[in-house]
């Protein structure tokens, strides 16, 4: 284990520390107040006398199970980054968003991270990026708030909090060369995610397949479904929903006289199937169908010894 730490501020404190503590690799969290002009800085004085400190949460986390760059895009997806001193109904600087780093060797994974963010709005990113300076520890209730009072205030939607649970960082799950993975694959896997392929219905391997667990990029091993959210609805392999945000995304395809949207990996970015908004009502209204040939699928009981033990809690509740 490697400990690692930074200091992330997004808005009330409350919701930012519970989403964070409930990350994968997460070991401690900690609310406080950051880089201000006072010392011993109170809640009310923070929000009422202009001290200048941000509402922010000290993350300390394993850097050999999660890198920085993956804590930071799961912070980026609970924030506004373009909004200047506000976020949700929250109104101040002390609401700023920010990352403040203790290490320098940190600052060029942040910058680097920033850019690739901006890349995905119009509007000018407006995180604040600066080291640590004059950090207090806020008072004692408000440390794990939301734990101690569940119906507490919170700006984070509550799905966020659940989904964070199984979380994974995008840059552990590396695409390996064409060439290799044309000796790993077969013909039918290399054709479906690097050709952008579409495998014969009821001819694949999971169409009718219900036995619980998880199903992965075959390329780089990212966790993209659950047998929970599968339903049988056609030829290939139905899911309601993927494993997080995260995991897939989509892309508008005109290919073949037809206008639907692509669903392919986060991290691999291979052709997984397409989504469409059939699927059932009760589950959302979607359905990722998606190609056998694009998954590889890890039963319950080898959660653990394949390295996602984290995704055992979803099944606890079927016991």
């Amino acid at each position: 284990m490697k400990r690692k730490e930074i200091y992330l501020a997004g808005g009330c404190f409350w919701g930012l520390e519970k989403y964070l503590g409930n990350i994968p690799s997460v070991l401690e969290t900690e609310v406080g107040y950051a880089n201000g002009k006072t010392e011993h800085p109170t809640y009310e004085e923070v929000c009422r006398k202009n001290t200048g400190h941000a509402e922010t949460v000290r993350v300390v986390f394993d850097s050999e199970k999660l890198s920085l760059a993956g804590l930071l895009r799961l912070y980026y997806k609970v924030i506004n980054p373009t909004s200047l001193n506000r976020q949700g109904n929250d109104v101040g600087s002390q609401y700023r968003t920010g990352i403040y780093y203790v290490d320098q060797e940190d600052l060029p994974v942040i910058q680097s991270s920033l850019e690739l963010l901006q890349r995905e709005y119009t509007k000018k990113i407006a995180v604040e990026v600066k080291p640590l300076l004059n950090y207090w520890t806020a008072e004692a209730y408000h440390q794990k708030y939301l734990d101690k009072n569940p119906g507490g205030y919170c700006h984070i939607p509550g799905h966020y909090f659940e989904e964070a649970k199984h979380s994974s960082d995008p840059f552990l799950y590396s695409l390996p060369d064409k060439e290799d993975l044309k000796e790993q694959l077969s013909s039918i896997q290399y054709e479906v995610t690097m050709k952008n392929g579409t495998e014969p219905p009821y001819q694949n391997e999971y169409w009718d397949h219900f036995e619980e667990g998880i199903y992965v990029d075959i390329t780089t091993g990212e966790p993209l479904f659950t047998s929970l959210d599968k339903f049988e609805a056609c030829g290939w392999p139905s899911f309601a929903r993927a494993v997080s945000t995260e995991s897939v995304r989509t892309k508008r395809d005109f290919s073949h006289g037809m206008i639907r949207d692509e669903v392919r990996s986060g991290a691999g970015d291979i052709h997984l199937g397409h989504v469409f908004e059939d699927g059932p009502k009760e589950k959302g209204g979607l359905r990722y169908c998606i190609n056998s040939a694009a998954l590889r699928f890890i039963p319950r009981e080898k959660l653990i010894e394949e390295g996602y033990g984290q995704y055992l809690e979803l099944f606890a509740a079927r016991s």
